[in-house]
């Protein structure tokens, strides 16, 4: 029998699950990891700090696939993504490490993509994450930890290329979704 077959499945609506109780815990620890780099910027416990919020991204993921997808973690692990990824801009915009225009693109087409997400929604309508929008938070995260990392905290052509690859992925994401979301010709979703 396989890992994933002898699993225990959750149903849709559960709450209590290893996955939901990891976001939660990365939504907890969001707030002290982004107080440290706002205050201090680049600096080893910033980077620890950052990395296993980042890392336990990943493991969520990987717990709600083998127990059981669930509505509130399909809300929840977004967020958590969220806060943490503009949170991060925001503490390096506030230490004074980075310009604030990316973050407002990055936010504006969070909460775009947010609001046409729940406009759908309501139309019965699911607009589900892909690849690319995968790959954004990946490399928002990672401009994120080039900025707090120590050996790369002077490295400022990467940490603007890895911002302005965020900022491009996040756009193009946010476009994708709207094209995959907006009726067709005959009113079928694409």
């Amino acid at each position: 029998m396989s890992a994933a077959a002898g699993a225990r499945r959750v149903g849709p609506g559960a709450l209590r699950t290893a996955a939901n109780a990891l976001t939660a815990a990365r939504l907890v620890l969001a707030a002290p990891t982004l107080v440290l780099i706002a205050r201090d910027g680049a600096g080893w416990a910033a980077t620890g700090m950052w990395a296993a919020l980042t890392l336990t991204d990943g493991l969520d993921g990987w717990l709600a696939r083998r127990e059981g997808t669930t509505r509130s973690g399909a809300f929840l692990d977004p967020l958590a993504d969220k806060v943490l990824t503009l949170g991060g801009m925001g503490a390096l915009v506030w230490h004074g490490v980075l310009w604030w225009l990316p973050v407002a693109v990055v936010a504006v087409r969070e909460v775009a993509v947010s609001v046409f997400r729940a406009d759908r929604a309501r139309r019965g309508i699911s607009v589900p994450a892909r690849t690319l929008g995968k790959w954004k938070t990946v490399t928002q995260m990672l401009a994120v930890g080039a900025f707090v990392f120590p050996p790369t905290a002077g490295w400022r052509s990467l940490q603007l290329a890895l911002v302005w690859a965020a900022v491009a992925l996040t756009v193009a994401s946010g476009l994708d979704l709207w094209w995959r979301g907006r009726p067709g010709p005959a009113g079928n979703v694409r």
